[in-house]
């Protein structure tokens, strides 16, 4: 139990601000930033830059309060504390915490927490890597052959069909939410996908999201560059399969090929009326976010240890 409690501490420490903001408003159901609202809920007048900072700091830096609490607690001392000397790299504060519960002859209960075993703050010295540079994806190229002896109706309707996806892409993005405040956003394109990248070094994994009007289907996948960073982090998900498959419901989740399949698409009747389309479009924008809650933390994390090795 102490070695998992320090596991989910050593993965916290990959986090900032912006991802405890994502996971309270997926958790809460509200958007903006709910930890700054919820301290200033309390009758705290904070500095919205200040409190973000001092957030991130102190998650790098691993400044927890870790506390194992249960009814019945037998701990050795002396080896708990070797055990967290063994594992020292974290600036936290440990505790186990017996809560033992009395019951009355009236039915009613009697709780007596005792502090069994505290820890003083374990320091060490932490360099710092900035996040990977996240790189604007240019617009797609034409998705039809070009040539010069193409008619003047053929050229009229190539700029229609660049036109409409770029209205696509335009009012996709325009009413996208996400969790994520960090997650960067694409330009809208005239080909027939966009990509939102996930900051592997050169650009190397990303989310795809596309449109096909010919079957009439829109969806999204995981990609990644062959060989790269960002393939490496997808590959590193495979033990975690399963919890991505419950938390991207309907979505297909594959690691039986050499590269993995972290996708999902959604068809409609026609994606040229008004209706289907809007149907297809609010689908895709739930899609994006979830399939970003889920895997970019991931990546990230996965991007970590690659670089650690």
């Amino acid at each position: 139990m102490i070695g998992q409690i320090l596991d989910y501490s050593k993965e916290l420490t990959k986090w900032s601000a912006s991802d405890l903001q994502r996971e309270a408003s997926r958790r809460l159901g509200r958007k903006g930033n709910v930890l700054l609202d919820m301290v200033r809920e309390a009758g705290h007048d904070v500095d919205e830059i200040a409190f973000n900072d001092a957030l991130t700091f102190n998650l790098r830096r691993g400044r927890f309060l870790l506390l194992i609490v249960g009814d019945g607690i037998r701990e050795g001392v002396e080896s708990i504390a070797e055990y967290l000397q063994a594992h020292a790299g974290l600036h936290f504060t440990f505790g186990l915490v017996e809560m033992p519960i009395y019951l009355m002859q009236d039915g009613s209960k009697i709780i007596v927490p005792r502090v069994l075993a505290r820890t003083l703050t374990i320091s060490r010295n932490v360099i710092s890597v900035p996040d990977g540079m996240i790189i604007a994806e240019p617009d797609d190229g034409e998705d039809e052959s070009q040539g010069s002896a193409d008619s003047p109706e053929k050229l009229a309707a190539r700029a229609r069909r660049r036109e409409t996806r770029h209205q696509f892409w335009s009012e996709f993005l325009d009413g996208l939410r996400l969790d994520d405040p960090e997650q960067m956003l694409p330009a809208p394109s005239f080909g027939g996908h966009i990509v939102f990248k996930f900051g592997a070094p050169g650009g190397s994994s990303w989310l795809t999201v596309y449109r096909e009007a010919r079957s009439n289907a829109v969806g999204l996948f995981l990609s990644s560059n062959l060989g790269s960073p960002g393939e490496r982090a997808s590959l590193m998900l495979a033990d975690q399969a399963s919890d991505i498959a419950a938390e991207l419901s309907g979505a297909t989740v594959d690691f039986s090929q050499p590269r993995p399949d972290i996708s999902q698409q959604y068809v409609v009747g026609a994606l040229d009326g008004p209706s289907e389309r809007q149907r297809a479009m609010a689908w895709l924008q739930e899609r994006t976010n979830a399939f970003i809650n889920c895997l970019r933390p991931r990546i990230r994390s996965a991007l970590a240890e690659i670089s650690n090795d």
